[in-house]
């Protein structure tokens, strides 16, 4: 059972960091918290044991550094709006395309029935 939660934190706190570098960086924080939850659980059940609690410290750092640089990239990063006339410029363009070929189409009245 131990080791099944150290296994688990040690995923969640990878998945978290992996994560926290990449542009889905707002996802980092549920792998944070379960590796936040698996490493307290396993330091719970450690407690009373003389068994090495490095891979749990590990975990906790680990899980560290991803919300440190998820909520730094929270708070600093900022968001540009490129030029939105172009995009203006083509819609009315392939709005207009979309009108010439809706009069060019010939409808019969027995395609109608």
């Amino acid at each position: 059972m131990k080791k099944f939660l150290v296994i688990l934190g040690f995923i969640a706190a990878i998945l978290a960091v992996v994560l926290s570098v990449t542009p889905l960086s707002k996802i980092a924080y549920l792998p944070a918290a379960a590796a936040l939850v698996f490493g307290s659980i396993a330091t719970y059940l450690f407690k009373g044991k003389q068994d090495s609690k490095k891979s749990i410290q590990l975990i906790f750092l680990m899980t560290i550094i991803a919300l440190v640089v998820t909520t730094y990239k929270s708070v600093y990063n900022t968001v540009e709006v490129g030029n939105t006339e172009e995009l203006l410029e083509k819609e009315n363009e392939s709005e207009e395309n979309a009108i010439e070929e809706l009069e060019e189409l010939e409808i019969d009245e027995a395609d109608l029935e």
